[in-house]
């Protein structure tokens, strides 16, 4: 497939959407009063970096407050003598060492899993994923051991800055998505799948938003706390 580009222009997205969904307008114009204005483009869309590194932090990030995971990644580090995690890197440690950093059995495998996958070549790099659409990449990272879809497409949103993700399985995106359309329940992923179609080409943005208005359900922290992603 060609080569795809890196970012999208959100005030197109957010044109795109305001005019397809008049509700989500509504809604995002709602957000935009309580922040200022609207979402703006990413800037991380515009820099270089590295899957697999983004990976094995993912893994350590994992069901941890960012500031513990932050603090195991950094004794990781020192004890690595290195800031990227490779397979190369990581082998400079036991497992023994890995644990008395902080990290877990399970996330152990994990990026001992990572890191067997990329010295066969399985793990594709930042070049080889310009040339790979979104179920080509996903396939390709799910079969890593602690990475499921949800990890793999915030890499997609926000890092590789694919337009049109739609996380169906996260509860934040199906909050915003009840609140929309003023729904008893929060639609099952199937059913979100079903309603994002109105979305595209910009799903991504329209996470974004489906997000604050999730925020705001819970309460008046919009604007002040941020949501952490597994690629902040």
């Amino acid at each position: 497939m060609p080569r795809q580009v890196r970012g999208y222009d959100a005030q197109a997205a957010y044109a795109h959407l305001s005019k397809r969904d008049r509700k989500l307008g509504a809604w995002m114009k709602k957000v935009d009063a309580l922040e200022g204005g609207p979402i703006p483009s990413d800037p991380r869309w515009r820099k270089s970096f590295d899957p697999v590194d983004a990976l094995a932090r993912a893994i350590l990030f994992q069901q941890l407050s960012g500031k513990a995971a932050s603090t195991i990644v950094g004794r990781v580090e020192a004890a690595i003598g290195a800031s990227r995690l490779h397979y190369d890197t990581l082998g400079r440690c036991d497992d023994a060492t890995l644990r008395g950093c902080g990290v877990s059995g399970n996330k152990l495998l994990a990026l001992r899993d990572l890191a067997a996958r990329e010295a066969r070549g399985e793990i594709p790099d930042l070049r080889r994923m310009a040339s790979m659409d979104n179920d080509a990449i996903i396939a390709a990272l799910v079969p890593i051991r602690g990475i499921g879809r949800w990890t793999v497409e915030m890499m997609l949103m926000f890092r590789l800055g694919r337009p049109d993700i739609l996380p169906v399985d996260d509860l934040g995106i199906r909050k915003g998505a009840q609140r929309v359309d003023k729904l008893e329940a929060m639609p099952a992923p199937k059913a979100l799948a079903e309603l994002g179609e109105r979305w595209g080409p910009y799903r991504s943005y329209a996470s974004l938003y489906l997000w604050r208005i999730a925020d705001i359900a819970e309460g008046p922290k919009i604007g002040k706390a941020k949501t952490n992603r597994s690629q902040d």
